[in-house]
This record gives structure tokens, sequence and C-alpha cells, in this order.
């Protein structure tokens, strides 16, 4: 069988655990803050990838890496698994799962517009047309399909989102730029957050043993959601085409507006649904490589004349 399909295969895994993020979050705040729950799913988190670390026997390329390779993808570790879930977790606490999820799930529109700035990418008219689409989706959301009068749900929840947003969009941008070993790498991002989460933990909120009704998700998210998700999405990305790959990855706030229906029968907007289709149809409409489409449509008349 072709290895591209099992990049979709382990893609598929991938999208089935990121769309559990609003549900098992839900869960989990019901008793836990959100600097309790980042703590116990990234002590989860650091033993599975450890784990997964040993198996593939990746301790000689830890030994290879110099101070400066550690601290590079420790900041990298503290913006993406630390400084972000920190942020989302409390936008879930605040807002419904549904919609500060969503707007959590708006990175991929920042990361075209910190390519600008840090990548100097090219700024074409189809990537300022698909901005403007995306943010169009945002305000649909944000104002429940009502322009002319915006009702948040949780104001402080949705900007937290953004923020949030932005700094997983920085995380993936500058992370661009670098070449290390993505289990190293994902290893060494939730040990940093692991080291950050515990004093912040102590300092703004308390050690607080979780009860047996919520362990559960918390081993969920911290060994799957937040943990071996990432190795799917490594696997997928070896094999697989990785510009259709990405494309795909919007599907899971589809998925995860199912999951919130069905595990916390919360109510989905309908404008919650057409905000987050304008948003993918305009990351989408960014990707499509328009010149080659006019230039296939071109020689298939052609070849009817």
């Amino acid at each position: 069988m072709d290895k591209k399909y099992f990049s979709y295969f382990y893609l598929l895994l991938c999208i089935l655990s990121w769309g559990l993020i609003p549900v098992v979050s839900k869960k989990i705040l019901v008793e836990l803050d959100n600097y309790q729950m980042l703590l116990y799913s990234t002590v989860f988190s650091v033993l599975v990838m450890g784990i997964i670390l040993l198996l593939q026997r990746k301790t000689n390329v830890v030994k290879k890496y110099e101070l400066k390779q550690f601290l590079n993808i420790g900041f990298l570790g503290f913006l993406g698994t630390y400084l972000y879930y920190v942020l989302l977790y409390k936008a879930l606490s605040l807002t419904t799962a549904s919609e500060g999820f969503i707007l959590a799930y708006t990175w991929p529109i920042l990361v075209l517009v910190l390519s600008f700035i840090i990548l100097k990418e090219k700024a074409t008219l189809k990537k300022i047309l698909s901005l403007f689409i995306s943010f169009v989706g945002i305000l649909i959301i944000v104002s429940q399909g009502n322009f002319f009068s915006i009702n948040f749900t949780n104001l402080q929840g949705d900007i937290l989102a953004l923020i949030g947003a932005f700094t997983f969009a920085l995380f993936s941008v500058l992370g661009k730029k670098n070449n290390f070993d993505p289990v190293v790498s994902v290893f060494i991002y939730f040990l940093t957050a692991l080291i950050l989460i515990f004093p912040t933990t102590i300092i703004f909120s308390s050690l607080k043993v979780p009860s047996f009704d919520i362990l559960f998700w918390i081993l969920l998210n911290g060994l799957l959601v937040n943990g071996v998700s990432y190795i799917f999405w490594f696997k997928a990305l070896k094999h697989g085409d990785t510009h259709i790959l990405s494309n795909l990855l919007y599907l899971t706030p589809f998925l995860s507006l199912i999951y919130i229906s069905i595990f916390l029968e919360e109510e989905i907007l309908f404008s919650s649904i057409v905000g987050l289709v304008v948003i993918v149809v305009g990351i989408i409409f960014q990707s499509i490589k328009i010149n080659k489409i006019l230039r296939s449509n071109i020689l298939e008349n052609l070849r009817m004349r």
C-alpha cells in the first residue's frame, strides 16, 4: 500500500485526538482550574513522550544538542505547550466550548500575518483576500451572526482564545526556522511546560489532587490529546503531502462541534457553524494554486476545440 495512505490514516488519528480538546477541557475544568489542568496533563505528556523517546533510542540525539539549541527549543515550548494552553484552558473555562475553541483555531490566519513580518513572505492579493474572508468568519462567530449588535458570550474568554491563537501562530512560524528531531523537540516542549507550570500553579493556584471522576479525562488529555497525537502528526507529515495534510487538518473544528454536541450537550449556534465554514474557506482559498487551475482550464478548453 502507498505510504501516502498511511499518512492519511495517521492524520485521521490526529484529527480525532485534537478534536477532543474542548470536550476534555470542559470535563476537567469543572473541578480543576486551568493551571491545575495543564500541570496534571503535562505530567502524563512528558511521561508518554519520554517513553517514546527511549523506545526510539533518541537519547543520543539529545546529547548532540548544545545549550543554545536547548534554549531555542525551550522557548518554543514556552510558547506552544505552556503559554498557549494556559490561555486556551482559561478561555474555555469562561466561554462556551464551541466558541472558545473555534476562535482559538484562527491561528492559521495569524500564521499568514506573521509570515509577512517574520518570514518576509510576499503579501499577495490572494493572501490578503484570504485573511479578510477568515476575519469575516471571526466576526460572525463573535457577533453570533448579528454584526450590528455584538453580543459576546464572554468577552474575556474570547480575547484569551484569540491571544492563544496568536501565541500558537508565533510558535508555528518560529518553528519553521528550526530543524530539530521531532520526537526530541516535542519531549523538550512538554518538559519545558512542566518546569514552568509547576511554580505557576503554586503561585497562582494550588496543588489540588484530582478526583477519580475526572482522572480518565486527565489521562486522555495528557497521553493522547497533548501527547501521542504529536507523533501521529509527525508520521503523517513524513509520508504525506504537507499542503494536503495542512488543509485537511482544518476538519478538526468541525469534528469538535460534533464531540461538543454529543459529550457536553452544548447547543451549537448556527452562526458558529457558518462562521467556522467561512474561516475554513478563507484558509483553503489562500492555499489554492489559482494560476495552475486557470492554466488547466485553458488547456482543457483548447483540447475541446
